[in-house]
């Protein structure tokens, strides 16, 4: 404590030690990691809770009195290499310059983040301090301001004394501990409290959290404790090095003194990924500072105060990723049926127990339980919740760091996998968000470790790489499951058949149609074979069969068979059935790509009405039907009516699905055409080429969707005059779309429209009019000669004709035309 009049006799309260901090640029100052006289604050070293309680003798509270007052001492200033936390410094001298309240401000975060040094720095622009417990603290004020020798003494004086004063409550990390027994109760003075518990925020007038450092401030944080020149290179290579150490003041200071001791920054990088837990570990002989611990023995030193369950659970969620942990991947598992072709219970003994400590009398999901744990855990800050998501999130370091505290990490990836299996096999069938936005991340965490789970966890594996937009990483996984099938169940058996068609759908998501097209076509010829025409699973591959002649730009065959498997369905599973209803989605499609327009209509407004009432307004399938009406209002020309439908479309499936899925990329693609067709160009330019830069690194540069957003683009400088850019980037397209699509695909043949009404642009006509005769030739034999695209080809050709001066040619085209002038226009 001291007082803001600059009373020198005032106190200083400190309760231990804390981490380095960061540059003030506009406060100057350098700081780290300050120090006190214990380690963290523990029930036994604090006064009786009621503040009331009777000390042993007075002969004991004497000695006490003379002990006290030997070990005053000043305060220690924030260390020379303090870099950055202006912010939160500017924060807290905004706070506490309003006077007429008691103000109370929490700086609270993950250990070793710098929360003692922000509080030095903060407090060093004031007069001379000293250092003590709380206990002991108090009672030299007692002393000090004569008004007594007991500790209620202290509290006394500070309630009572109407005089501004500072009291800083450092490292008050023990969650047992009530610290309102020890905050003045009156209307004046200011208070610091540093923690690793959040819960002393309840305390808060205002607070801070202490996360990260700003790359820059890591930066030169580095370059300082490691005494290294700031230049260009050392600025780059200590970029790197703070990344890696995900910017914690810690782990920085730590660096930079093995480096300092070294001499060699351009080294340490390679160093630290071989040995990371060892260079965390160590204690550099020379530092800056007094701070007793290292990044992982301050976390050591935390996790060891934590009960069985709590620890128990720290370390198995450090075999998930550490970001969007939720406990419906814990309640999910806990609800695991064991069908007959998965894993016994005692296959399963380890996942059952390890579930079993948030389970209530019942067998049931316990979420108190499970948050009794988890609330243990954030007290420590070793564990971070994110209210509004319901997540839970590790820091990268204490996730590496944790997983290094057990000793058969094997074994956890194998629990760990196996939850997931369970979670995914018992998930609300149509809970899409959980496995595109929470679950890929752990299962591709799972994959990459070699978890070993049982084959069909695996498969449902494939199945949540699928529906999260992953199409890679599910061919990757499914080609591998596959191979493991053949040899345990043979080539011929249904789940292996079944695993065919999922490896074609993956196939499909990837853009390689014709590849997927071949390997449907053997499961069903074996599926009719060994299951019988009207079985579900093979239904479901004809019905996938004709969304890949859609693909393929095969309308006819695509409406044809997707006709028959919806009134096979129908029959089997009813009209209202989930999958009936995709299938009529996929129907729609067609009537869609053939310019069946009154089909498409009809069908999809009774269509979307039942998609809402079956699986909701935010199921994936019930945006995918509202997609396809934009899509046909932008075929009618209805643009601002498109531009609003898909614009909802697109919030939606960035809550769903997550902003780099696939479909959420897709409505991002179609809202750019919108914006194009309401001659917004400059909107549609901008929107077109962020959407390609996702979709390039999402899908792949020559994916089917990619180079719709290329063409998209082409388009857009093409209305913008921007006539060489899109000549360059036309041209890619097109030879793309004939390398990926094959030559005569509507895309492809989109394509070649694109460039001819280019060169009409630019005024080469007889080029414009060689690409369009093309173009409209391969169109009467690919879409038919009704066909609105092969209408506008021709209408197009009949301009080029006019302005080659060829009139008789433009007349004969035109009177071609006439009686389709409504398809057109």
């Amino acid at each position: 404590m001291f007082p803001l009049d600059g009373d020198s006799r005032s106190l200083y309260i400190i309760g231990g030690q804390g981490g380095p901090g960061g540059q003030a640029h506009l406060q100057g100052g350098a700081g780290g990691v300050g120090q006190g006289p214990i380690v963290h604050i523990t029930t036994p070293q604090l006064i009786a809770p009621n503040l009331q309680a009777t000390l042993a003798t007075e002969q004991a509270l004497q000695r006490r009195n003379i002990q006290t007052s030997q070990i005053a001492s000043h305060c220690p200033p924030a260390s020379r290499i303090f870099c950055g936390r202006q912010d939160i410094l500017g924060k807290m001298h905004h706070f506490f310059s309003d006077t007429g309240s008691q103000h109370i401000y929490v700086l609270h975060g993950l250990g070793g983040g710098g929360k003692t040094q922000i509080a030095l720095k903060f407090i060093n622009k004031t007069s001379s301090r000293t250092i003590a417990t709380i206990e002991t603290g108090l009672k030299n004020i007692a002393v000090l301001k004569e008004f007594g020798d007991l500790p209620e003494a202290g509290l006394l004086w500070l309630t009572s004394k109407v005089e501004e004063w500072l009291l800083l409550f450092d490292n008050a990390d023990d969650p047992n501990i009530n610290l309102n027994n020890f905050i003045p109760q009156c209307n004046h003075g200011n208070i610091i409290i540093t923690s690793r518990n959040p819960g002393m925020c309840v305390y808060a007038g205002s607070s801070s959290l202490v996360s990260d450092m700003e790359e820059e401030d890591a930066v030169a944080l580095l370059l300082k404790s490691a005494l290294q020149k700031a230049t260009v290179r050392t600025e780059q290579i200590a970029a790197e090095i703070v990344k890696v150490l995900h910017y914690l003041p810690l782990a920085i200071v730590q660096a930079g003194a093995f480096i300092l001791k070294s001499r060699d920054l351009d080294s340490y990088l390679a160093l630290y990924m071989k040995n990371q837990a060892r260079l965390l570990s160590e204690k550099p002989a020379q530092s800056y500072d007094h701070y007793a611990w290292t990044v992982y023995t301050t976390w050591q030193m935390s996790f060891d105060r934590l009960t069985p369950p709590a620890a128990m659970f720290l370390q198995h969620c450090s075999f998930l990723h550490y970001n969007g942990i939720s406990e419906k991947i814990f309640s999910y598992a806990s609800k695991y049926q064991f069908p007959s072709n998965g894993p016994s219970e005692e296959e399963l003994r380890a996942p059952l127990e390890f579930l079993s400590c948030f389970l209530g009398p019942t067998g049931e999901w316990d979420s108190l339980q499970f948050l009794d744990a988890t609330n243990e855990i954030q007290s420590y800050s070793l564990i971070s919740f994110d209210a509004e998501k319901k997540l839970f999130f590790i820091h990268p370091l204490v996730h590496a760091w944790s997983q290094a505290t057990v000793q058969s990490p094997k074994r956890y990836v194998s629990i760990m996998g196996s939850i997931l299996g369970m979670a995914v096999s018992e998930r609300t069938q149509w809970d899409m968000q959980l496995a595109s936005l929470l679950l890929c991340p752990h299962i591709e965490l799972a994959v990459q470790r070699d978890a070993e789970v049982a084959l069909v966890f695996r498969n449902k594996y494939v199945m949540t790489f699928w529906e999260g937009g992953r199409y890679d990483q599910a061919a990757k996984l499914q080609e591998e499951v596959l191979e493991d099938q053949k040899q345990l169940l043979g080539d011929s058996h249904p789940d292996t058949l079944f695993s065919m068609g999922n490896l074609a759908i993956s196939y499909s998501g990837l853009g390689e149609h014709q590849r997927a097209k071949e390997l449907q076509v053997v499961v069903l010829e074996k599926q009719k074979q060994l299951l019988g025409g009207d079985h579900p699973d093979t239904l479901r591959t004809m019905s996938n069969l004709g969304n890949i002649y859609l693909n393929l730009g095969e309308y006819e065959k695509a409406k044809e068979l997707t006709g028959v498997v919806l009134e096979k369905q129908k029959q089997v599973l009813g009209e209202n059935h989930p999958e009936s209803l995709r299938i009529m989605g996929n129907l729609v499609s067609s009537y869609l790509n053939l310019r069946e327009y009154e089909k498409a209509n009809k069908l999809m407004g009774v269509l979307l009405e039942k998609h809402k009432q079956v699986l909701g307004e935010n199921h994936p399938h019930t945006l995918h039907a509202m997609s396809n009406l934009g899509n046909l209002y932008l075929d009618l020309g209805e643009y601002e009516k498109a531009k609003e439908l898909i614009g909802v479309v697109l919030e939606k499936r960035k809550q769903v699905l997550g902003v780099n899925h696939p479909d959420t990329l897709y409505s991002m693609s179609r809202l750019a055409s919108s914006y194009s067709n309401l001659r917004e160009y400059e909107k549609a330019k901008e929107l077109s080429g962020v959407v390609l830069e996702k979709q390039k690194q999402v899908l792949g540069d020559n994916h089917p969707e990619t180079l719709y957003s290329m063409s998209n683009l082409a388009s857009s400088y093409l209305n913008l005059g921007e006539y060489e850019k899109a000549k360059e980037l036309m041209g890619v397209v097109l030879e793309k779309h004939k390398q990926v699509l094959d030559e005569n695909h509507p895309h492809t043949l989109h394509s070649m429209s694109n460039l001819g009404k280019l060169y009409s642009n630019l005024g080469e006509y007889k080029k414009a009019n060689e690409i369009i005769g093309v173009v409209l030739e391969k169109q009467k034999q690919v879409l038919g000669v009704n066909h609105p695209d092969t209408l506008y080809s021709m209408s197009n050709l009949a301009s080029s004709y006019l302005k080659l001066g060829e009139l008789e040619k433009a007349k004969e085209l035109l009177n071609l035309l006439l009686p389709y002038l409504q398809i057109i226009m």
